[in-house]
């Protein structure tokens, strides 16, 4: 899953949200030099990337893109996945995205001190393109995909995966729906072991 899924699933705790968000910058052991919160935050996002990577309906969606795209496969469902949560979002959640998505940055902001370095680098992207409420529109993925290949040196060819995006719309939708059920089932569990 990417951004706005792992923050989603981290329930109401802002420091565990934000350890949420900023894992896949914190190798091995150095999460332990955070707060506990910032700690469990990380522990749930590699709960839930192992998870995801492992299902058999997350599989299914990489499958279809895993001839063109190779090992990016798997990054480009992540967003995938997070357009279908941004789009369907008053199905999973009662407050609305753009309320969600500005508490989040302003605890960002709140708590700039104890982020990583790479997460203050990539902050103010962040908030002046609005990333994670342009999840929402096939338009936003494609400008999120298009900036991510542009840092592989195009190597990735993730701009052009929109196009499975769009053909594939229901297929993708349907996996994501069935998928998002079972994992919000497993982060459940998992909360209550952190």
């Amino acid at each position: 899953m990417n951004f706005l899924a792992h923050i989603f699933l981290s329930g109401d705790d802002e420091l565990l949200k934000i350890g949420n968000f900023m894992a896949d910058g914190i190798r091995g052991k150095q999460y332990e030099h955070f707060p506990l919160s910032i700690q469990k935050g990380i522990r749930l996002h590699r709960f839930i990337d192992t998870y995801t990577d492992a299902h058999p309906v997350f599989r299914k969606s990489t499958q279809r893109l895993h001839s063109k795209y190779h090992h990016y496969a798997g990054v480009i469902v992540d967003l995938f996945y997070d357009h279908f949560l941004a789009k369907n979002w008053s199905t999973y959640s009662d407050e609305n995205l753009e309320d969600f998505t500005e508490t989040f940055y302003q605890s960002l902001r709140d708590n700039y001190d104890i982020l990583s370095e790479r997460t203050k680098g990539m902050m103010p992207y962040l908030i002046e393109h609005n990333w994670l409420l342009s999840y929402q529109t096939v338009e936003g993925i494609g400008r999120i995909l298009t900036q991510m290949d542009n840092r592989t040196k195009n190597e990735s060819k993730m701009r052009f995966s929109s196009n499975e995006l769009v053909e594939f719309y229901p297929e993708f939708e349907e996996e994501f729906t069935i998928f998002f059920k079972d994992l919000q089932e497993q982060v459940t569990l998992k909360m209550q072991q952190l």
